[in-house]
């Protein structure tokens, strides 16, 4: 995403233009986009005429428009992004207060006013124009008859393709059916793979499955690109990386990311510093030693104590249109930093984010053990969106 212009006032109001350039730039703008913000963005509207005999015509002209947003709706397949609300500018085409949907596309610029721009917007600007931020990882989680072709990104992971084929079981004296189903159901994820990933960008592409099935299909691929002289395959043969899965379903690529291996070829991408954080979260946890605990309650007494070590929380906790909320996460993400602790926002389009925000989407991994958190009977009520927090 590119960062066109900015001009904030001392109050942090203020607006921001950008363009963004790739699908997953829209991501950012959907957890920047918040219901009372306005956006100013080119719009498309069908327009009718009479003309002088009194017969109607209708065209398309293109106009811009400027809405107070209501609503957000983000397609995280096709990476698509719509905004909703009523028009506060004065418009040839539209009136004042019609509702009107934008849909914001790559490469047109867009800006955002905001009352309050706050430091977790901020850094969602920076994250999405620094050009070192892209998909350079790409897995293959497979087992016989299902496939999910994914691209893993600093911010989400995307299922480009699920490949399912019907394989039949190897039976006496019906093999050859069972080799010809898995023939074929290599090819259609050979050919995912050739669609799907580009090798220009991609650092490794994980291949995955439980068995030999992970190994039969890069033997398939390479044999057939000899064959067919598929350059770019066999060009690319040692991004293939093959490792053990439980299944060949998208949530083995957490389990896939905690091998040894692959903490040692991923160690500078942030997906795996979010793995290794939960997997310590859940250590703690299992210890029972007092330094791990989630929920809104616990986490804001154990930073009160400056225990906070690595604070965890989902990126789906700014999104709120409660703005009560989303500043009691702003200001506890600033006050874990000032007291010299680390942050982690996870996204919940990634695995480790589902699994935090099944936790209530807050957790902290302390410096020393706080036990007795639990039994702090503080004036202050738990905040009821993020539950009351516990300690295993």
């Amino acid at each position: 995403m590119k960062l066109i212009s900015k001009y904030i006032e001392k109050d942090r109001s203020g607006r921001v233009t950008v363009c963004p350039e790739e699908p997953e730039d829209m991501w950012h703008i959907y957890n920047l986009i918040m219901p009372g913000d306005r956006l100013k963005a080119t719009a498309f509207r069908r327009v009718q005429s009479v003309t002088a005999t009194g017969s109607t015509s209708s065209q398309r002209v293109r106009t811009t428009l400027t809405i107070k947003v209501e609503r957000t709706e983000f397609d995280a397949q096709e990476c698509v992004l719509s905004v909703n609300g009523q028009n506060v500018v004065e418009n040839e085409y539209v009136k004042l207060g019609q509702y009107h949907t934008l849909d914001l596309e790559l490469n047109r610029n867009f800006t955002i006013y905001k009352v309050e721009w706050d430091t977790i917007a901020f850094e969602r600007i920076a994250e999405a124009c620094d050009v070192t931020n892209r998909a350079d990882l790409a897995a293959v989680v497979l087992q016989e008859g299902l496939a999910n072709i994914c691209l893993v990104t600093p911010s989400m992971t995307i299922v480009r393709q699920r490949v399912e084929t019907s394989v039949p079981r190897k039976r006496k004296g019906f093999a050859a059916n069972h080799e010809q189903g898995l023939r074929k159901f290599y090819e259609h994820v050979m050919q995912a793979i050739i669609n799907h990933i580009k090798f220009d960008v991609v650092k490794a592409v994980l291949v995955a499955s439980p068995g030999f099935v992970k190994d039969n299909l890069f033997q398939y691929i390479m044999e057939e690109a000899e064959k067919r002289e598929l350059k770019e395959l066999l060009a690319n043969k040692n991004k293939f990386v093959l490792v053990h899965c439980s299944s060949g379903h998208k949530h083995a690529l957490e389990e896939i990311m905690r091998q040894p291996a692959m903490q040692a070829r991923l160690a500078d991408t942030k997906a795996a510093a979010e793995v290794r954080a939960m997997e310590r979260f859940y250590e703690m946890l299992g210890k029972d030693d007092g330094r791990a605990f989630y929920g809104w309650d616990h986490v804001r007494k154990a930073n009160a104590r400056g225990a906070i070590e690595t604070l965890l929380v989902t990126d789906g906790l700014f999104r709120s249109v409660d703005l009560v909320q989303r500043r009691r996460y702003v200001r506890l993400v600033e006050s874990v930093r000032q007291n010299g602790g680390k942050v982690l926002i996870f996204s919940t389009q990634h695995v480790t984010g589902e699994q935090l925000q099944q936790l209530t989407g807050v957790a902290a991994i302390l410096h020393y053990p706080v036990p007795d958190i639990e039994d702090d009977e503080e004036d202050e009520q738990p905040a009821a969106d993020s539950g009351s927090g516990q300690r295993v």
